[in-house]
């Protein structure tokens, strides 16, 4: 029985690939694949779609594992089992604003991707905020008067240091996670546990 997985195109993709190949897998036909979207490779099916598409994927049962971000996760809230955590991907919420800013004395405007996340984040604190999404580059949103300050992932910070922007606080730290279809986890225990269980060792080895 093929066991389908939904990979996050980009950055993940390229860190899940070494991953997979350090478990002795093969992954030659997923390097080579050119703009193929879905990729047979042995009893596998990969899938390549955007971080939220996979989530998707795996809640409708068309893949049986997803590779996605924890961003996804906390953001979107898919009706999906959150299998465990992978040893790679990782970066951190943060609250960044330029240098030197002052104190407001009116409610913040803060720009971010990630709406659910940052409203909750502030609710916790009891801080009421004006959340704005944008879709990318939210590092333009203080430099051009749109908020006070921008919630986004980061990685290294360099980006946010290129454009005048310094970290005021750090939300939480997120990784890579493996994620499962419900259904699919009863179904096909016998195909998904092997691949989990290599899974697992690699991240108790780290």
């Amino acid at each position: 029985m093929t066991v389908c997985i939904a990979l996050t195109k980009g950055r993940l993709e390229k860190q899940f690939l070494d991953f997979f190949h350090s478990l002795s897998f093969d992954i030659e036909p997923l390097v080579n694949k050119g703009r193929k979207l879905t990729v047979q490779s042995g009893p596998f099916e990969f899938i390549f779609a955007k971080g939220v598409d996979v989530a998707t994927y795996v809640e409708y049962g068309i893949a049986d594992l997803g590779i996605i971000g924890e961003d996804i996760l906390l953001e979107y809230q898919p009706d999906v089992f959150d299998l465990l955590p992978l040893p790679f991907g990782y970066c951190r919420f943060a609250l960044a604003a330029e240098k030197n800013q002052q104190p407001a004395d009116k409610k913040r405007r803060i720009a971010s991707k990630y709406p659910n996340i940052t409203t909750a984040y502030f609710r916790k604190k009891g801080e009421s905020v004006d959340v704005v999404k944008l879709e990318g580059s939210v590092e333009l949103a203080p430099i051009l008067g749109l908020a006070d300050a921008i919630v986004d992932l980061v990685e290294t910070g360099t980006t946010l240091k290129e454009n005048g922007l310094v970290i005021y606080e750090e939300l939480h730290r997120i990784s890579a996670r493996c994620i499962a279809n419900r259904s699919a986890l009863k179904i096909k225990r016998n195909e998904l546990m092997p691949i989990i269980q290599a899974f697992q060792s690699k991240e108790e080895i780290k």
